[in-house]
């Protein structure tokens, strides 16, 4: 139970975040938001650190997996935020929930054996993606690929992460993450060229804002995770999805087409299942 509300705590921040970066980047170049959102996070994850004694600074910091997690983390939130400024907030929530499918697909990098029925659910949540995204009809909308390749790039994180050494801690690993997020809006600005503008009250403070929900909200994601079991607690990052329905309907005034509807339940559906019989003792789920 504790599990699980810490799990629900991360989810609705989560979300709060992502409709604070929303709105601030309607205000501010999308570059000035990642690198005013990374450097703050980092900022603070960098604290927090240093408060428990622990060395930001190490040679594990250098391994393959740190360097990989980074480059997908840099990627990842890259292409999610340009996809939270120019999509529906809604649409771009139900895509990212098929990030954990994406994680079991690539699973055999880690030499995890992969049953057909798994594979049977990692079709059918792919399929919802393709349901939302209606490729071949008039309602596709390329801007939808901005979603799905932050998508990929989470889901490669999370691999890179699996693999990271036990010695960094979750300060240290938030602070990185932060970090990366700084870089890609770098790479923004040098690319586009835009220049900066003065923050104003409002665009600021939803900034601000937004660190601490990310902060808060990977804090409560890792206490989920080390508080209850994980095939108990994980399904209920799914709750992320309602909050942003919610919120994009609430807030944005957003439309919830039937596509969307069906790919949602598609995904939800395929990614429980795949919890569930990873759950179970199997020799081939």
């Amino acid at each position: 139970m504790a599990g699980a509300a810490w799990m629900i705590a991360a989810m609705a921040a989560f979300t709060l975040e992502d409709a604070m970066i929303k709105v601030a980047s309607t205000a501010m170049p999308v570059a000035q938001v990642l690198l005013s959102f990374g450097l703050g996070g980092a900022l603070v994850f960098a604290g927090l650190a240093l408060r428990r004694g622990e060395r930001l600074f190490s040679r594990d910091v250098l391994s393959l997996p740190m360097r990989l997690r980074v480059v997908f983390e840099i990627a990842g939130r890259l292409f999610y935020v340009l996809a939270l400024a120019l999509m529906p907030l809604s649409a771009v929530t139900v895509i990212l929930q098929a990030t954990p499918v994406v994680v079991v697909a690539a699973a055999v990098i880690f030499g995890e054996r992969v049953g057909w029925r798994r594979w049977t659910a990692i079709g059918l949540g792919m399929a919802g993606v393709l349901v939302i995204l209606r490729p071949a009809t008039e309602g596709f909308s390329m801007l939808s690929l901005l979603a799905v390749a932050g998508m990929l790039g989470f889901a490669g994180r999370d691999l890179a992460s699996r693999a990271a050494p036990a010695t960094l801690g979750t300060n240290v690993l938030g602070f990185y993450g932060f970090l990366a997020v700084a870089v890609a809006g770098l790479i923004v600005a040098l690319w586009s060229h835009q220049p900066f503008v003065p923050p104003g009250l409002r665009p600021g403070l939803l900034l601000a804002l937004a660190v601490l929900c990310g902060v808060g909200a990977y804090s409560c994601l890792m206490k989920a995770m080390r508080t209850g079991e994980v095939s108990a607690v994980t399904p209920f990052r799914y709750v992320r999805l309602i909050f942003g329905l919610a919120l994009g309907v609430a807030l944005f005034g957003e439309r919830l087409t039937a596509p969307m509807l069906l790919g949602s339940v598609m995904i939800v559906l395929s990614g429980l299942f795949i919890m569930w019989r990873g759950a179970r003792p199997s020799r081939a789920t």
